[in-house]
């Protein structure tokens, strides 16, 4: 596959700024395959290539993928084999290289041209053996803000990637949502963005969870949901809803379910960037019949309701 023939396979924007996530979603999975096929030079391998949203925006968006409100933030993850290619720094550089120009070649025509900030930090809390990486691209137009791409080196579904970094995000959550310490004032903008992350991994672990956590969280997830929909722009009540979120702990509750799923296969998601190496983006089979059809019915009406034929 060449990175010309990347087309997207319906509408990207309507009314110049709603985000088709299902159309979005393809891209980043095309990109993915392309960019690891020209790398290689084996087309056969793209399959251990996945790739698709990561933040979970689609559990927020109409019949048809378009989501509710305006994504200024675009964020990718990437799963990649563990290629030896990718211990060596200029085969490395080499690949990020193809991977920028892939995506740029797939977006400009469809109106997002996006420019090469950096790539190489570290994804936080990932394994320590096998560090994740970011690319950081930002938009010229202003269209959206930027776009993150995180690459993970071990190839599994993108449906298990997103689920098995949930557990990292909630490590990322505690770090302002922690009971044992007092709530952190920090700028609106940071706590809404922590806010919506909560939201994400709720939605993503919803059919895993404990129906007595449900009754107590989903109140105010759709509290939360209401307020993103309808704008959240005033820092007193971002405030307030910051601390019901911290008061309620419900990232306590998403993280017990992720524990004793975990636990029962000796694994401690507690040192998850212990973990060695193979573990990366594994998920327990209980939480992948739980979780995984659901976000496949979800694509699956989006594409019917869109019209794209398969």
């Amino acid at each position: 596959m060449q990175e010309s023939e990347i087309k997207a396979i319906g509408p990207l924007f309507r009314e110049e700024k709603y985000l088709n996530l299902f159309v979005l979603n393809n891209i980043y999975h095309e990109v993915a395959r392309s960019s690891y096929s020209q790398f290689s030079g084996d087309e056969a391998k793209e399959s251990e290539v996945t790739s698709g949203i990561w933040g979970g925006t689609y559990l927020i968006a109409d019949e048809s993928g378009f989501a509710k409100n305006k994504i200024q933030r675009m964020y990718c993850i990437v799963n990649l084999p563990q290629n030896k290619s990718f211990d060596d720094k200029e085969e490395l550089k080499r690949f990020m290289e193809l991977y920028f120009a892939t995506s740029s070649n797939a977006f400009r025509p469809i109106g997002l041209d996006f420019k090469l900030e950096g790539w190489g930090d570290t994804l936080p809390y990932s394994n320590q053996a096998k560090p994740s990486l970011i690319m950081h691209l930002s938009e010229v137009n202003k269209r959206v803000r930027l776009l993150r791409i995180f690459f993970i080196f071990n190839s599994a579904t993108w449906e298990e990637s997103i689920i098995y970094d949930s557990i990292r995000n909630l490590k990322v959550l505690k770090e302002l949502l922690n009971v044992d310490s007092r709530p952190i004032k920090k700028d609106s903008e940071e706590l809404k963005f922590l806010m919506q992350d909560v939201i994400i991994v709720y939605r993503t672990l919803e059919k895993a969870l404990h129906p007595d956590f449900i009754e107590h969280a989903e109140p105010i997830i759709n509290e939360l949901i209401k307020h993103y929909l309808a704008g959240l722009h005033d820092a007193e009540l971002i405030w307030e809803l910051y601390l019901k979120v911290f008061n309620s702990a419900i990232v306590y509750g998403l993280e017990e379910t992720l524990a004793e799923s975990y636990g029962k296969a000796g694994l401690n998601i507690h040192t998850f960037e212990e973990w060695p190496v193979d573990k990366i983006n594994w998920v327990p089979d209980d939480l992948k019949n739980k979780l995984i059809p659901p976000i496949q019915d979800l694509f699956r009406g989006f594409r019917e309701n869109l019209g794209v034929v398969e």
